[in-house]
């Protein structure tokens, strides 16, 4: 792929939940004429509603767009998308682009790469970090994977959602460092959720313990910010404890399939698990800390 995108580029977006809501309408605020794909019209509405075009089908964003992105909740999803019937795969032409930012396994990205190639489109395994805050701001970091020529080619639009866009590797890297960047932040969580238990054990205000922590070393943004969640018991979702098993189970299974162990992964995994088969899988993920603190109580 030789062109590069840019402002006079019709992009399409398919996968408007709370994260992909955030970065089409970042597309819209940077100028780009966009069209979008949802099956519910409530999904949708605000984009139109805000100047985006509304297709029938992913196909008919695809045949609109040579740049097409998509943020969908799992693997199954972003085959249906791609190759199901009015699928984005029967409607693009060669020398177009799909930028996945949907977190599935390294193995399904390379698989769909292949699959797009022989069509003359290039794919980039895409996933971005930063939560709803960062989607709606458009300060996200991206770990992209596929050949370099595309990041490039990308880059500028994505720039419209991104503050950072590092080219990780060839396909399905990216979704490799995405794994890597949720172990991290699950381990993290654990720490700060038992830290908080130590300090209520002891009389100490958690509150005070925090704004300690946060000038010295332990300082992070999953101190900061998850930490006041646990903290306040506010668990209104910006990333559902759901979708954080998932991309906890594709980062063991990837491990598994490796020969590699993660202690910590596999704890978090299991208490997010107990999270979820409780009913509470459609909390924030930070509701882990809660779980844990329930658990020091007994």
């Amino acid at each position: 792929m030789t062109r590069t995108f840019d402002k006079q580029t019709a992009v399409g977006f398919i996968g408007l939940g709370v994260m992909g809501s955030g970065m089409a309408h970042c597309l819209l605020r940077a100028g780009y004429a966009l069209h979008v794909f949802a099956r519910r019209d409530e999904a949708a509405r605000p984009l139109v509603d805000a100047g985006a075009r509304r297709a029938a089908s992913p196909a008919d964003v695809a045949r609109a767009c040579p740049l097409v992105f998509l943020c969908l909740s799992d693997d199954a999803a972003v085959e249906e998308v791609l190759f199901g019937e009015g699928g984005v795969a029967q409607g693009i032409a060669s020398g177009g682009c799909v930028v996945d930012t949907s977190t599935i396994a390294a193995t399904s990205a390379r698989r769909f790469a292949e699959k797009l190639k022989q069509q003359g489109v290039a794919f980039l395994d895409a996933p971005i970090s930063g939560g709803q805050q960062g989607a709606e701001s458009g300060t996200l970091a991206c770990m992209a994977g596929g050949p370099a020529e595309a990041v490039g080619a990308c880059r500028e639009v994505m720039n419209a959602f991104c503050k950072a866009i590092t080219h990780v590797g060839a396909s399905g890297a990216g979704q490799t460092v995405k794994s890597c960047n949720q172990v991290a932040v699950a381990g993290a969580l654990l720490g700060v959720a038992d830290a908080i238990a130590l300090a209520k054990s002891q009389g100490v205000d958690p509150r005070v313990m925090r704004d300690v922590l946060l000038g010295g070393t332990a300082r992070s943004f999953v101190l900061e910010k998850h930490g006041e969640r646990v903290i306040s018991g506010d668990f209104k979702p910006g990333f559902r404890a759901r979708l954080m098993r998932k991309d906890l189970r594709i980062a063991l299974a990837t491990a598994r399939a490796a020969g590699a162990r993660l202690q910590g992964a596999v704890l978090a995994e299991q208490l997010v698990g107990e999270l979820c088969d409780g009913g509470r899988g459609e909390l924030d993920w930070a509701a882990l800390g809660l779980l844990v603190q329930e658990k020091g109580a007994r």
